[in-house]
């Protein structure tokens, strides 16, 4: 006799297949006790359902969806236990909303029957103690949409409504709250409806009007300083190539700030850097596209006379309460098509003395980035001495044995320039920095971007301080669990060298100066190559500058042979 009636789990789980869910970055718990045994009958039955992905912590679980939603798309799904795995999940959402990085986080809710009025109700300690008034504040500030299911009878309109919103643009987290008793109770299925999802679609940004991009064109193409400054337009792999062909096109110099994805080849002529400042104050005409922060307003003046304009997939930036930085024309949307507008408008409209102004822009550019890439070869040429390495040396070496497609991960924090400026990539997707002011999202990352992309290698370079908030154990038992072998590079200062930095600027004649007193030193004796060890990984720690290339290539042979590998640096007291 065929089945009529099937748990919320079950519907719950269908409807995650329905909608693309391909894994399920777990960490579970009680809660989760009907879905556990809903995939077995599953199995049973011969279905495919998402595959889950255990992480012995919830930092690892959300970056990693994070990292694998960078690398393809394509946002999954996270499982965490009740409000305290969403109180651990809450740092990594943070930074997947300030990346604009979609992910369904699910966490499950303490029963709320006690005397078995319903399955599924308390039945241990902890479920009472694990339901708190408002479970959903924890992650609120971080999330487009959340939700409480109520029935596995509307789980598919519920799911269908959850990734519509998670993947729309701006894209960003969601949050679904799954009672226990709701993933046990048995619906009727002849009642429940099915939400396809070509009938229940994100919406995507588009280009922009035609009208607003020929005037950007024709201001253009009068500037005789363009400037154009970005962070994450390249997380799209189709726009690190138009930025460099705009740029070239129309002789504009591309500066980056706080980088969130590689945005422009950096062998092109038109990439000056990191630190727009300088040009801004000269410029004629900017253009700001992805980004959240161009630069710091208290140590940048921009030319007053210069015209701004913002093309953005958030122009208003409006998850931010304030944004200080005043431009004269915002565009919304897909930053790749209107790029390509962009670029259509000025081909259409460029007269030959123009193409010659903007031709000898780039040959003067040129000129300029052969100069920055010398000084960064010269801060590269010293290796420093036993125990304080020199980071631009080790990241030079380092990058001189990668791949144009492997992946750099950049949370070096105060190393970040080292890290940016002596591993060069030119391949799109090939480099991450810091969405958000989470520390500790590069190590899921990193494992993410192998779960995409398993044929290259991954390396992640952090510092000691942002390799603690990695969770370590967790980090290395997931790439042993699933075969994930990824490569860790820890610039070690000894401790928060920008807690000491932040001081100093605030206070730079202070008593916290006079007396050396920062409050920012942290274990400087521990040897983070163990960490990596104890999971069947290959760890090293560096010390004699003459060791860091036959060091990196022992990391290297290791990762190819599919085991983790980390490199423990020690650059010297901060």
């Amino acid at each position: 006799m065929k089945q009529t009636t099937r748990s919320g789990a079950h519907f719950l789980l269908q409807a995650l297949v329905d909608h693309g869910i391909e894994y399920l970055f777990g960490n579970l718990g009680t809660d989760h006790a009907p879905l556990i045994e809903e995939l077995a009958r599953w199995r049973t039955e011969g279905r495919t359902a998402p595959k889950i992905l255990l992480c012995p912590h919830e930092n690892t679980a959300v970056h990693m969806a994070g990292g694998y939603a960078a690398a393809t798309g394509r946002g999954q799904a996270v499982m965490v236990h009740v409000d305290a795995g969403t109180a651990n999940a809450s740092m990594g959402l943070h930074n997947l909303f300030r990346a604009r990085l979609p992910a369904l986080l699910m966490a499950g809710r303490a029963p709320f029957s006690s005397e078995g009025e319903l399955p599924g109700g308390r039945d241990t300690y902890v479920h009472f103690v694990q339901e708190p008034f408002d479970q959903g504040s924890l992650v609120r500030p971080y999330v487009k949409w959340e939700y409480t299911l109520y029935s596995g009878a509307v789980a598919s309109e519920v799911v269908a409504r959850a990734c519509a919103v998670m993947r729309s643009d701006p894209a960003g987290p969601a949050y679904l709250i799954l009672p226990r008793e709701v993933l046990a109770a048995e619906c009727d299925s002849a009642g429940v409806r099915r939400f396809p999802p070509a009938r229940y679609a994100p919406v995507p940004h588009r280009g922009a009007d035609p009208a607003a991009i020929r005037a950007v064109a024709e201001r253009l193409l009068a500037a005789r300083e363009p400037l154009l400054v970005t962070a994450y337009s390249g997380r799209q792999a189709i726009t690190p190539p138009l930025v460099d062909r705009l740029a070239r096109l129309a002789g504009i110099r591309v500066c980056e700030f706080n980088t969130v994805y590689l945005n422009i080849p950096r062998d092109s002529p038109c990439f000056a850097g990191y630190q727009p400042a300088p040009y801004a104050q000269t410029t004629d005409f900017g253009l700001l596209v992805d980004v959240d922060v161009p630069w710091v307003p208290k140590t940048t003046r921009p030319n007053p006379e210069a015209f701004w304009v913002q093309m953005d997939l958030d122009a208003i930036k409006r998850e931010l309460p304030m944004w200080p930085f005043a431009t004269d024309l915002r565009l919304e949307g897909d930053s790749a098509r209107m790029l390509e507008q962009l670029i259509e408008a000025v081909e259409a409209l460029a007269t030959p003395e123009f193409r010659t102004r903007a031709a000898q822009r780039v040959e003067r550019m040129k000129a300029e980035h052969a100069e920055q890439e010398k000084a960064a070869a010269a801060r590269a040429a010293d290796p420093g001495k036993p125990g304080c390495l020199n980071p631009h040396h080790v990241c030079a070496a380092l990058g001189r044995r990668l791949d144009p497609a492997d992946v750099v991960l950049n949370e070096a924090i105060r190393n970040a320039l080292a890290v940016f400026e002596q591993m060069p990539r030119r391949h799109p997707g090939s480099l991450v920095g810091v969405p958000g002011g989470g520390l500790g999202f590069s190590g899921g990352m990193a494992l993410g971007y192998k779960l995409a992309h398993p044929g290259r290698r991954v390396v992640h370079v952090v510092g000691d301080g942002s390799f603690h908030f990695c969770n370590p154990s967790s980090l290395y038992a997931t790439a042993q669990q699933h075969r994930l072998p990824i490569f860790t590079v820890v610039l070690d200062n000894g401790g928060w060298a920008a807690v000491k930095e932040s001081t100093l600027r605030m206070y730079p004649e202070g008593l916290a100066r006079q007396q050396g007193a920062y409050h920012s030193v942290l274990a400087p004796q521990i040897d983070f190559s163990q960490m990596v060890a104890a999971a069947g990984g290959h760890g090293e720690r560096l010390t004699d500058p003459g060791e860091v290339d036959a060091a990196i290539d022992r990391c290297l042979a290791a990762l190819d042979a599919g085991r983790s590998a980390l490199l423990h640096v020690a650059i010297g007291a901060h």
